[in-house]
């Protein structure tokens, strides 16, 4: 980098990961798709003035994905990617996922109408991701990881 390049800060971003158990024991992951690109990736978004970090993760997953459920409040992972700003601009972004134990799927949500969900297998889910930090926590991930994380700590009801 030239010494005449600014430095490059990384924005801060939340997300959960939320997943569920099937009946016959298989882990799902929830993937959205974003509004824009259309591309698939799970609930994301900017920090919340007055609520943790998992309580911020949690929250977007309800708007955008219309899931709620519980998270620890230890991060489960991250990853970092560039968003594409309004003016063309890239902006490099710094992403804490936490993993959400999905207790509730509801059919109207504030989003609804600007994105689409899908349950799949983490290898499915892992497999339609674009950005490729996140396709990598995805596929390091495992069933047995997921599980372990079911220590609710924060709960959006």
């Amino acid at each position: 980098m030239a010494a005449s390049e600014p430095i490059r800060q990384h924005a801060q971003q939340v997300a959960a990961l939320p997943w569920r158990r099937c009946a016959g024991g298989e882990i799902e992951i929830l993937l959205i798709t974003s509004r824009t690109s259309r591309r698939w990736l799970i609930p994301k978004g900017w920090p919340i003035a007055g609520k943790s970090a998992a309580e911020a993760a949690l929250q977007e997953a309800f708007e955008e994905a219309g899931v709620r459920g519980e998270a620890n409040v230890v991060p489960f992972g991250s990853y970092r990617y560039e968003k594409l700003l309004k003016d063309g601009t890239l902006l490099p972004c710094q992403v804490t996922v936490y993993a959400m134990d999905v207790r509730q799927e509801l059919d109207d949500w504030p989003e609804l109408e600007e994105r689409e969900r899908r349950w799949l297998s983490l290898a499915e889910a892992a497999g339609m991701i674009h950005e490729p930090h996140l396709q990598r926590l995805l596929r390091e991930t495992t069933g047995e990881m997921l599980r372990a994380t079911a220590r609710p700590v924060e709960a959006v009801r």
